[in-house]
């Protein structure tokens, strides 16, 4: 049997929505044992996120972010099912939630009322804004993040109208860099043998995701936009759109203009160089679209190829998901199947040669494992714990 990186590590996933469980899944993929503290009759609020649903709570979404987890339905309002919690927290290394701040505290579970039970405990959460600030209480959701830190502002085409990015970077981004936060903890809990407190929120995330863009703009008063780049740009053809980039070579205007089978650009003055090129972006890309509408996406990809310069076809995702090179990367993994049909996910991007993705446990049902779980008093109480 193939031991996994974290096998060992118990979590205690007081998480719902996509934050924190995108967070506890990879902790789950790779050996913790993730025991997922859910709402009794109510569950993780994703269970609820499609409707109805052919698998009742366990919709597609709710089993995207749940593998390998234990499930156990409580009412956290009953002095039992507080103790039977605190008595799995005495036995376990790592605590995530992602309420907001000051919740954990109302429900008996703070960070200092745990470390006082479990000095070696991690107490890792994700909110929306922070720990401190104007904004701390403020409910936190990817959309208000997506524009709160300006992403939702940046686009590739100022004429392009202001609008939402349709899946959450926010969350998942945040989620990540809380596993980030736990496995450096737990390494230096190996060297201090205490606990500590990991935050992240997905305002700091979505700061974080534009770090170029914000040492332009502090140091230099610029706007970085990979996206508005001269010779960057979706551009339709007869059949479908694909994506040009233009960069990482000399002259690439000159290459891209051999492949249009037009004249080389490059040598009018009003496109010699990047500052001009920009300067007159619009009737570049004009030029651009033009051209590219005349034929098929597959001449225009092989063209653009032929002269090394980087592109791709604009596909759906059900595409992306049927392509070869997605199952030769292993991302898809099943979990077996209920009446609706087969429990298949995304799988995991990290690929470890020694440690390869496996699914221990399908998506738990709500409180399936309450009899696994909830032994007698003190069952996971670590040695020398008060």
């Amino acid at each position: 049997m193939t031991l996994l990186p974290l096998d060992g590590v118990r979590v205690i996933d007081f998480t719902q929505v996509m934050l924190g469980p995108c967070c506890t899944q990879v902790l789950a993929d790779y050996g913790a044992e993730v025991i997922k503290i859910e709402k009794e009759n109510i569950g993780d609020l994703s269970r609820w996120s499609l409707g109805s649903d052919p698998d009742g709570l366990n919709n597609p979404v709710f089993c995207s972010l749940n593998r390998n987890k234990k499930s156990v339905a409580l009412d956290l309002k009953s002095d039992e099912a507080r103790a039977q919690v605190l008595d799995l927290i005495d036995g376990a290394d790592v605590v995530v939630s992602n309420f907001r701040p000051g919740v954990m505290e109302r429900m008996g579970f703070g960070y200092e009322d745990l470390k006082a039970r479990n000095p070696g405990i991690i107490f890792a959460l994700g909110t929306g804004f922070g720990l401190e600030g104007p904004n701390r209480h403020k409910g936190g959701q990817d959309i208000l993040a997506q524009a709160l830190t300006g992403l939702m502002m940046r686009k590739s085409d100022p004429a392009l109208p202001t609008s939402i990015y349709s899946t959450p970077l926010c969350d998942y981004s945040a989620g990540m860099h809380l596993v980030q936060g736990i496995l450096l903890a737990l390494l230096q809990r190996q060297k201090t043998g205490e606990g500590q407190v990991v935050a992240v929120s997905l305002y700091n995330s979505m700061l974080a995701l534009q770090m170029q863009e914000g040492a332009a703009h502090m140091m230099r008063g610029k706007d970085l936009n990979w996206g508005a780049f001269p010779l960057t740009g979706v551009f339709n053809t007869t059949d479908r759109p694909i994506v040009m980039v233009g960069a990482f070579k000399q002259n690439p205007l000159r290459d891209i203009c051999n492949a249009l089978e037009i004249e080389d650009l490059s040598k009018e003055e009003r496109f010699a160089d990047f500052d001009r090129q920009m300067e007159n972006r619009p009737e570049l890309q004009a030029i651009f679209r033009e051209n590219f509408a005349t034929k098929g996406s597959a001449h225009w990809l092989k063209r653009l190829e032929e002269v090394d310069i980087l592109c791709a076809p604009v596909r759906t995702l059900g595409e992306a998901l049927e392509d070869e090179q997605t199952l030769i990367n292993r991302m898809i993994v099943e979990a077996g199947s209920t009446p609706a049909g087969p429990v298949r996910m995304i799988g995991s991007p990290i690929d470890m040669s020694a440690a390869p993705l496996t699914v221990r446990h399908a998506p738990p049902r709500l409180g399936e494992h309450n009899g696994e779980v909830l032994r007698p008093t003190n069952q996971y109480r670590k040695v020398g714990a008060a």
